[in-house]
Order: structure tokens, then C-alpha cells, then sequence
């Protein structure tokens, strides 16, 4: 019988790549995940759970997102000023006219795991609501979404 040890990526093997999303290509859903997948870093054959190895994400065309059905109506979002009876609701329509960003990071923070990591991973995804982006000179490469 042969020892075959585990492997166990270390903080310091870790390399990351800069990815280019655009959020008009596919509904809200698939795209989310599609991120969350890129910046927890599952897709890598050298995944370790506790050591942070995902990639940065750059998300274009924010105010653009495809959404089905009645969602952009129906679909409410909430925030609270953490004072009694300070919850505000705003459906998707208003989230979109006013901040187009935080629908993407929304549904990205939903389905990234939550544990110590979860900020982290938050902090290299970076949306933008039109076409154009500051990380140009990352050079990220375009990844079509399914």
C-alpha cells in the first residue's frame, strides 16, 4: 500500500489570476455563481479550504444584469441602520437606477461561503456599472459565462 500524503496548499504557493466578467451576458444567477466559484478558488486543482487561493474578478456592465420572470419588481433588498424600526426595502428596479453594483455583489456575497475568509474574497471582486474599468492594466482575461 502506498503513503500518499494529502496535499495542503501553502499561503505563500498561492498565485492569482485577474478574470473579466461581463454581467450582461447571463442571468444574475449563473453569473454569481460563476464568480463565487473564481474567488473561493474550487476550481483549482490545488484547492486547500483554509488558505484563501482565489483569483480577483472584475465585473462589467453591472446596471446591464439580466434578471427572469417578474424579479424586477418582485425582488426586494434590505438594508437596516441598526436602530429600532430603521429597515429600508428597495425592489430591484430601484437598487439598479441608483447603485447597479450592488446587485452583483448581493448575490456574489449570498453564495460565498461564511467564515473568516468571506471578506477577504469580497475584497478582490470589483464591480463596475458600464463597459469601462480601472483594472486594464491587470490585463484580465475575459471568461465567458454559460
Amino acid at each position: 500500500m502506498v503513503n500518499a500524503k494529502t496535499y495542503s496548499q501553502k499561503p505563500s504557493e498561492v498565485t492569482r489570476r485577474w478574470i473579466l466578467i461581463d454581467a450582461s451576458e447571463a442571468p444574475l444567477g449563473r453569473i454569481a455563481t460563476q464568480i463565487a466559484t473564481y474567488l473561493t478558488g474550487k476550481y483549482k486543482p490545488s484547492y486547500t479550504p483554509h488558505i484563501d487561493g482565489g483569483d480577483y474578478v472584475v465585473v462589467i456592465n453591472a446596471a446591464n444584469a439580466v434578471v427572469t420572470g417578474a424579479k424586477e419588481t418582485d425582488k426586494s433588498y434590505f438594508r437596516h441602520s441598526g436602530f429600532p424600526g430603521g429597515i429600508k426595502e428597495a425592489s430591484l428596479a430601484d437598487v439598479r437606477s441608483k447603485h447597479p453594483e450592488r446587485i452583483i455583489e448581493q448575490a456574489v456575497k449570498g453564495m460565498i461561503p461564511r467564515n473568516k475568509l468571506a471578506a477577504e474574497r469580497l475584497k478582490r471582486l470589483r464591480v463596475f456599472a458600464g463597459a469601462e474599468h480601472d483594472h486594464t492594466a491587470q490585463t484580465p482575461e475575459k471568461v465567458e459565462v454559460k
